[in-house]
């Protein structure tokens, strides 16, 4: 995929909706296509954080480690993001990604986001209130996991 087609996509993802063009053109500068394949960890918890994605087409499990086994937080499709533990280097991430089916993807370079946010703190406003949302969503699916899997009717269901 050429610059001008990273360009596009980019800017037809609803996470730029509210961006200016030159925060969109920002954005792509640091952006490189990437696909995974049906059931391909894209990264683990724990991992270091490299890379912030958009998901183009395909679907992606978000895991957690609970109890010896892999809880599933949220499932993502097309038009979601998800790699906001980028934006905090040196922290680990905080879920597993798991591709449920081939993903297309756009990955954007964590160190390279963080310094256009230091840079830029326009873009950078921009770009923190779009992943504060994701962190708000990511925290109330996972509260929601978490008491349907850990509520007293759920264990008197055999969950």
């Amino acid at each position: 995929m050429n610059a001008q087609e990273l360009q596009r996509r980019v800017a037809q993802h609803p996470f730029t909706k509210d961006f200016r063009p030159q925060q969109i053109e920002r954005l792509a500068g640091q952006a490189r296509a990437v696909s995974f394949a049906p059931e391909q960890v894209i990264f683990h918890s724990g991992d270091e954080c490299a890379d912030f994605y958009l998901i183009v087409s395909g679907r992606v499990a978000l895991e957690m480690p609970v109890g010896g086994r892999m809880l599933r937080i949220q499932t993502l499709s097309d038009g979601e993001e998800f790699g906001f533990s980028v934006l905090i280097m040196g922290r680990a991430m905080t879920f597993q990604a798991r591709a449920l089916q081939p993903v297309e993807a756009i990955a954007v370079d964590g160190r390279r986001l963080l310094e256009s946010c230091q840079a830029d703190p326009e873009f950078g406003f921009s770009l923190m209130r779009k992943m504060l949302l994701i962190v708000s969503e990511r925290l109330d699916a996972t509260r929601l996991q978490l008491m349907d899997t850990y509520s007293p009717v759920a264990a008197r269901a055999g969950a």
